[in-house]
């Protein structure tokens, strides 16, 4: 089976920035679990989940290695279920770091033999974020480059409506 990490995520969009850190993750392990994550704290999502899984399937579909899952609970279970022990996390800025570290060390509570590995974000990503991106498009500003090329349609068919 190899070395397998979760790579969990609202993901609402995919963005050029995430599959960088997939592309780079694979360097790394042998296969990339990318999870589109059921946050009930969030109070809504552009995509469904079932969208966010397909464009995902679909911007990382040229990535050997990577599969694509959703779950709704807690990510160790989820983790330990499919038999990975490595969660892989971006990271951008100091403030996303304290975030990030206070969700390592819950989840290491929560299971010792679950480990979290950080890949800081390429220079060329480091401004960009699904959040962000969401709004430029709403207010009908270009975002290629910033997306796959899926997600740019996508983006452009959700706010002409």
């Amino acid at each position: 089976m190899g070395k397998i990490a979760v790579y969990p995520g609202s993901f609402d969009p995919i963005t050029n920035g995430h599959l960088d850190l997939i592309k780079r993750g694979l360097k790394i392990f042998d296969g990339i679990i990318v999870l589109v994550a059921h946050n009930p704290n969030k109070a809504s999502y552009l995509f469904s989940v079932e969208e966010r899984v397909e464009l995902i399937k679909e911007a990382a579909k040229d990535c050997k290695g990577v599969e694509v899952a959703s779950f709704q609970g807690l990510l160790v279970d989820y983790v330990k279920k499919t038999g990975a022990n490595i969660i892989l996390r971006g990271l951008r800025a100091l403030s996303d770091f304290e975030y990030e570290f206070q969700l390592t060390l819950i989840n290491r509570r929560l299971n010792r033999d679950v480990e979290t590995v950080f890949l800081m974000t390429s220079n060329e990503w480091f401004f960009t974020s699904s959040q962000i991106i969401k709004e430029a498009a709403s207010l009908g500003a270009p975002v290629e480059g910033l997306v796959p090329d899926i997600v740019c349609r996508k983006l452009k068919e959700k706010y002409a409506r």
